[in-house]
């Protein structure tokens, strides 16, 4: 979880860095093309094969899409203008969206007061830390950007419960799919954005390897290893780490400052989602109940 966390957490930085050289569109390709090679090298020791129903990479074409060649390059896009923690932070509210498609596709009915309450509080946290009724607030496009990107991540979460969590196929190989999917789409804007002169700069190049390989492919498969071992609840913790790691890296290497403000919109989000994961306890048998559904055992204890 540790590793998982780090390494999620860092994409942001590693994104700030490889922005140094490369264009939005360029740094998402490198990143998407580096992920699906490190996908496919693990289906490969593995001995996974890729989908072969036709359904399923029409399933996985609306996932790569919204959960990674989007998002990815909202990302890349807001990262010209926003620092690598505050980004991290948006990003941290992605729980709430899932809530919330989850609810308005009518996959979760069960929306709860704590919930209620914790989606509430989560998006009172977002708009403490935008803060538009200050000139030194961080409502830009820059910021929406990110913040779509988070509610990309969060839609895509329920399609891919409904539609891709029961198919028979590795989740590895499910993964790397994804990603050659979602790498046809950023060559398809190439001509738009992926055009421009390329800055070579070693450590952005570095940063975009760690960010593919790393952030992304391997990340991916010990995510779906996770949860298999740990079960969704263990596994939906790390969300709680990724601000952290991405502002602690922007804090200490890239001399990025928070304010009180963002901070506390922060925390004020994170005690959202931890409300919003509030399940309601199955009811307590009624004593009743619970005397007629012993009385036949003791019966027969007494007829032996």
């Amino acid at each position: 979880m540790a590793a998982l966390a780090l390494m999620w957490g860092s994409s942001f930085f590693w994104i700030k860095l490889g922005l140094n050289a490369f264009s939005p569109v360029q740094l998402v390709l490198g990143r998407l093309v580096l992920g699906a090679a490190a996908l496919l090298v693990i289906c490969f020791l593995q001995r996974d094969r890729l989908p072969g129903r036709r359904r399923i990479w029409g399933y996985l074409l609306v996932a790569a899409l919204f959960h990674n060649a989007l998002p990815f390059l909202l990302f890349a896009i807001g990262e010209q203008t926003v620092d690598s923690g505050i980004t991290g932070v948006l990003n941290s509210t992605t729980p709430l969206w899932a809530l919330l498609a989850a609810v308005l596709f009518g996959v979760d009915r069960r929306l709860s007061g704590p919930r209620l309450l914790g989606l509430a509080l989560g998006l009172g946290g977002i708009v403490l830390i935008f803060a538009p009724w200050q000139a030194s607030g961080l409502l830009s496009w820059g910021a929406l950007a990110c913040l779509t990107a988070a509610a990309s991540y969060g839609f895509v979460f329920v399609y891919e419960d409904r539609y891709l969590s029961n198919t028979g196929t590795p989740p590895v190989a499910l993964a790397g799919a994804q990603m050659i999917l979602a790498s046809g789409f950023m060559l398809l804007v190439m001509p738009v954005g992926g055009t421009s002169p390329v800055h070579l700069d070693a450590g952005a190049v570095l940063a975009v390897v760690i960010l593919g390989v790393f952030s992304t492919g391997i990340a991916f498969a010990m995510n779906y290893r996770l949860l298999a071992t740990e079960g969704a609840v263990a596994t939906s913790a790390v969300g709680y780490l990724l601000p952290v790691v991405s502002v602690l890296l922007g804090t200490v290497f890239l001399n990025e400052q928070l304010n009180f403000r963002v901070i506390a919109g922060m925390l004020v989000v994170l005690a959202g989602v931890a409300l919003t994961r509030v399940k309601r306890r199955a009811p307590a048998p009624q004593p009743e109940l619970a005397a007629a559904a012993s009385s036949p055992a003791q019966t027969t204890s007494t007829q032996k």
